[in-house]
């Protein structure tokens, strides 16, 4: 009976031997312990042991089946194979499908079949080492790097692109080493030294899939003798009123200039772009250290600009390559700054300008904004830095005018580019919190004051009615006495003093009379007729003097 016992291997799967008893008589034949798969780029190559080194004549055959079929397939190359090794690179597959392998021993009589476990060949392959060509200057060297694989890898045919390249170079008579990454698959190396022999190697990698490969083997060249002109140095870029400058350093007179551009992906792709260098509009044969150039010359996007010098005789090699995007590095325009009052704050907005219709530049490119603002009777500036385009500077002075300006600079810091700043805000803040509560208290101080000054009022009107106008309501006894004549007020009498005779009145029966004489006889005639009132009681002295005759 067949018995199956699992082991781990190192690299894809782990396979125990199966036993199968040989004819009568004979050994057991055992299969392989440990199967291996490597692929490199588009080499496929198994890798197995023997079960028993004594049996040297035991060959090996493995077959394949595709994903989604049960059908088992002879596979190419690796049939009756008497080494630990096979190679399968000429069978056609689908790298992004899951495959199936299956191994057998074979001599007399065959052992059973076992399978490998499952793999995706694009997933298990490692990236081999890439093609490089070199070339010579004087002080540079350009290296031209072909992908991994072969010119129509099946493995990498949709990565072509997308691979990046990490290099190590140093002069082979140094033990120092400077390595460069990231970059693309032909690269100039500058600074170098004349009559210098140069060591590098290359891997390649893949980061959208994480893989990453192995370096190559080492390259060596020599740089050339010094060239007789040496190219231009320090090339850069400004703009001035919608024109581009370029300017560049040079030691030599008497020399001409031409300047050359390219779009920068090209040089993503593995192709030769060494005939795709265009002439740059008005910087040809240019007798300055400079020239100038429309800034509509150019679309949206990123190029690489370079520099040639030249004596009639002679001519230099190429300048290093600077990048040039037309958005950042040549044009970047001011903020513009929308800034509100809110109470004793101020509330700022900062918007990207918008060329021509088209999006803000900072959709492409984050911004960090610098604010600066001061009292518009001081000089005394305050600046901070921003990364949102949104928020409140609090705690200001309440009714004060405030200037505010700003500008943009870009994040990263190999550019190192800053706009011009925006036309400077005034505005006045509003009064604060403070003063609202203070406003407040004195609404409120208003309020109870008046409510005070209006009871008072009635108060003091009250008093005033009491003591100068009483209610003239006489008893019931003397209304019997005194309901024909109306009632006066002597207290409002005129300054001339009158004599009147007042009658008190104990009772029905008893009156007492009390009469009294302050001014002339004339007098008491001409006011004879009034009432007097003593304690709220009038009368009229003639009608009194007649009815108290009679009680009498």
């Amino acid at each position: 009976m067949v018995a199956l016992l699992g082991a781990t291997t190192l690299v894809l799967v782990a396979v125990a031997p199966w036993v199968l008893p040989a004819a009568a008589g004979g050994k057991n034949l055992k299969s392989s312990q440990k199967v291996e798969v490597d692929i490199i780029d588009d080499n496929f190559i198994l890798k197995w042991d023997r079960s028993d080194e004594s049996l040297r004549s035991v060959t090996f055959s493995f077959d394949y089946q595709k994903s989604g079929t049960d059908n088992w397939i002879k596979l190419p190359g690796c049939q009756n194979i008497t080494s630990t090794k096979c190679n399968f690179s000429s069978v056609k597959l689908n790298v992004y499908e899951e495959m199936k392998l299956r191994i057998r021993a074979e001599k007399e009589n065959t052992s059973s079949w076992y399978e490998v476990d499952p793999f995706t060949p694009y997933n298990k392959a490692q990236i081999g080492p890439p093609e490089v060509h070199l070339e010579a200057e004087d002080k540079a060297i350009m290296i031209k790097i072909s992908p991994p694989g072969t010119k129509n890898s099946v493995m990498w045919a949709l990565d072509g692109s997308s691979f990046r390249y990490s290099l190590v170079i140093w002069k082979n008579s140094s033990s120092g080493e400077e390595e460069i990454e990231n970059i693309y698959s032909i690269r100039k190396i500058y600074k170098l030294s004349p009559e210098t022999t140069y060591c590098l190697k290359v891997k390649a990698a893949l980061p959208v899939a994480r893989k990453v490969g192995i370096y190559g083997p080492v390259y060596c060249i020599k740089t050339t003798v010094e060239n007789e002109l040496p190219p231009p140095e320090n090339i850069e870029v400004s703009v001035q009123n919608q024109s581009c400058v370029l300017k560049w350093d040079y030691a030599y007179a008497n020399v001409t200039f031409q300047v050359q551009w390219l779009h920068a992906f090209l040089k993503r792709n593995s192709m030769n772009h060494s005939y795709k260098w265009k002439q740059m509009p008005d910087c040809e044969n240019v007798k300055t250290t400079q020239c100038v150039f429309p800034q509509n010359v150019f679309p949206k996007g990123i190029y690489f600009l370079r520099v040639q010098a030249s004596d009639g005789n002679n001519t230099s090699f190429w300048s290093e390559e600077i990048k040039f995007d037309t958005e950042i590095q040549a044009f970047l325009p001011p903020p513009v700054l929308k800034v509100k009052p809110i109470g004793d704050s101020l509330h700022i907005h900062i918007d990207a300008p918008k060329e021509s219709g088209s999006k803000p530049v900072n959709e492409d490119y984050p911004f960090t904004y610098e604010i600066i603002f001061w009292e518009n009777t001081s000089n005394a500036e305050r600046k901070f830095f921003k990364k949102e385009t949104d928020f409140i500077v609090p705690n200001l002075k309440p009714l004060t005018v405030y200037c505010v300006k700003a500008r943009a600079h870009t994040m990263d810091e190999k550019w190192n580019k800053s706009s011009a700043f925006s036309d400077v805000v005034f505005v006045e803040t509003k009064p604060g919190n403070a003063s609202n509560i203070w406003l407040i208290a004195g609404i409120c101080t208003a309020i109870i004051a008046i409510v005070a000054v209006i009871y008072v009022v009635k108060v003091l009107l009250r008093c005033i009615n009491y003591v100068f106008f009483p209610s003239p309501k006489p008893s019931s006894n003397i209304d019997e006495y005194f309901s024909e004549q109306p009632l006066k007020n002597l207290l409002l009498s005129t300054s001339e003093e009158q004599i009147e005779k007042c009658f008190i009145i104990e009772n029905i029966s008893t009156i007492a009379t009390v009469e009294e004489t302050n001014q002339t006889d004339e007098d008491h005639e001409k006011y004879s007729s009034q009432n007097c009132q003593d304690s709220g009681n009038y009368s009229n002295e003639d009608e009194s003097e007649s009815k108290t005759s009679e009680e009498l």
